[in-house]
């Protein structure tokens, strides 16, 4: 059974969308179809490769990932102002019982990853999503000197956001991308509603 599997982000200088490629590449490794789309700045203007996001995006996704840069322990106001257009989506309980995930990056190791993800699974609670991490059955997780956590995938890009990707950052999010799509499988073969 195909699933289609949505990965959301908003970045400015390429390392959140550098993770949202990778999180892609798991999931289609496992089978699923893959949209990426991108938010846009407050500004209205759209930064990276991907089309922008619309409602219908959201409707059609059988799995979520979701991704913006750390601002001060939060997720960028971008991604914010997006979360906050979609009480439509809510009053309805369209994305309910869908699974979900969150990844970030920030230019230092002590930027606030973890915090900005912990904060980005608010919104997909109160959308009744079902959320996903990273196990620490995933070798990665016990030896990154890097990105990389329990919450989901991250990325230490430096103060010039000129790091790359690193071999821990890139296979964590791979296999985050594998773990959410095999989840979306599961439960869409499955039938699995608590409507």
């Amino acid at each position: 059974m195909k699933v289609q599997l949505l990965i959301v982000y908003y970045s400015r200088h390429g390392s959140v969308a550098a993770l949202a490629e990778k999180i892609a590449i798991g999931a289609q490794q496992v089978g699923a179809e893959v949209n990426i789309r991108t938010v846009p700045a407050l500004d209205g203007s759209v930064f990276g490769l991907h089309p922008q996001l619309t409602e219908q995006d959201l409707l059609e996704a059988d799995g979520f990932a979701f991704g913006s840069p750390v601002r001060f322990g939060n997720m960028a106001a971008p991604l914010k102002a997006f979360w906050d257009s979609t009480s439509n989506l809510w009053i309805k309980g369209a994305l309910m019982d869908k699974p979900a995930g969150v990844f970030t990056s920030s230019g230092s190791m002590h930027g606030g990853n973890e915090a900005n993800l912990l904060s980005m699974m608010l919104p997909l609670l109160h959308h009744g999503m079902l959320i996903l991490g990273l196990p620490y059955s995933e070798p990665e997780l016990h030896h990154t000197q890097t990105g990389g956590t329990p919450y989901g995938p991250s990325h230490v890009s430096g103060l010039a956001g000129a790091n790359q990707l690193t071999k821990d950052e890139h296979q964590l999010a791979i296999q985050f991308g594998k773990r959410l799509a095999l989840a979306a499988i599961a439960l869409k073969t499955s039938g699995f509603t608590t409507l």
